[in-house]
């Protein structure tokens, strides 16, 4: 039996969306015991059913908020419904935890309470973005660290590596490092040495891309710096956004583009489904000796189960023992 613990009070629409998440994920995993963390009388008002019997609540009325600065909070709020999730994957009480709450703070709890995989320095978020091919592409670090060296961008590479071969499935996986350029002589000090190294592994590094390329599926992962994957991350999401609320403005300004709505509404439906980042679920922290998953904070319930799914395969590909492997193949 797997055990995936969630922070009911993380998150723009905590605790609605993560209970009625839960609620489905529990009826739809019976190999999965759920455990809500957070105010149990808030979490009983938002279940409206009886809890099935692989779902239990651990009542915590401590939150962190997204004001609270990240590692005091975490050090300050052991009570907390995130750190106490972080504590229960620490002592083995869970396999993993998912969490919509303050990324900093989770990161904190990651690398104070959970710890690093050996040979890891800087875990990294790693998230999927949406291509043109229907794909995806593996974006890390997009939040994590904002100032990686080259050596950590190496670490992504490898951690990247594994995920996306017993995770996503794809055998032999394009890692690409993101530039301003092609060429080998272009970038910064920092990405010019990750370059070196990356082109000196053993990995499928196909070398530098553009961020226009990340779209159009020119690599299965692209490695940079946290400072610089969150802006994309970020971009890649407004963009979006405004694009398919542009579409919905045009096709419902007149009585004829609304007829052709109609006649084109289930491709649209499709294309922006293929979009959406809510279908992708959540974004693991690689290189934390345990599972970790974090949920978008505007996430709703569909974004929530589809982080939950994501946790659990987490588990049953039994990615943790994966990434230490990579790491110790990195090392020799």
């Amino acid at each position: 039996m797997i055990t995936m613990v969630v922070d009911a009070m993380g998150g723009d629409y905590a605790p609605n969306a993560p209970v009625e998440a839960v609620l489905q994920a529990a009826r739809t995993f019976s190999d999965t015991h759920f455990i809500l963390v957070g105010d149990e009388k808030q979490i009983a008002q938002c279940a409206k059913e009886a809890y099935p019997s692989n779902v239990t609540v651990r009542h915590t009325d401590v939150v962190i908020s997204g004001e609270d600065e990240p590692v005091r909070a975490v050090r300050r709020k052991p009570e907390s419904s995130l750190v106490l999730c972080a504590s229960m994957v620490a002592n083995g009480e869970a396999d993993v935890m998912v969490s919509a709450g303050n990324t900093g703070a989770i990161m904190a709890a990651g690398m104070l309470v959970i710890g690093r995989l050996p040979g890891v320095e800087r875990p990294a978020l790693a998230p999927i973005l949406p291509t043109f091919d229907g794909r995806g592409v593996l974006l890390l670090d997009a939040g994590a660290t904002m100032d990686a060296s080259a050596e950590n961008l190496l670490t992504y590479a490898y951690m990247a590596d594994a995920y996306v071969k017993h995770v996503l499935d794809i055998d032999n996986p394009r890692i690409g490092l993101l530039n301003v350029g092609t060429e080998e002589s272009k970038g910064n000090s920092v990405v010019k040495h990750t370059f070196s190294l990356l082109s000196q592994s053993n990995l499928n590094f196909v070398g530098n891309v553009e961020a226009r390329e990340m779209m159009t599926g020119e690599a299965d992962v692209v490695v940079c710096d946290g400072f610089v994957g969150n802006v994309v991350l970020k971009l890649a999401e407004g963009i979006g956004l405004g694009l398919f609320s542009g579409i919905r403005d045009i096709l419902t300004s007149s009585f004829q583009s609304r007829l052709g709505a109609m006649l084109v509404g289930g491709k649209l439906r499709e294309l922006r489904k293929r979009y959406d980042w809510a279908e992708h679920g959540g974004a693991p922290f690689l290189g934390v000796n345990g599972g970790c998953i974090k949920a978008h904070g505007s996430s709703n319930a569909r974004a929530w189960f589809m982080a939950l799914s994501q946790g659990r395969k987490f588990i049953v590909s039994e990615l943790l023992s994966k990434l230490t492997f990579a790491m110790e193949e990195r090392e020799e």
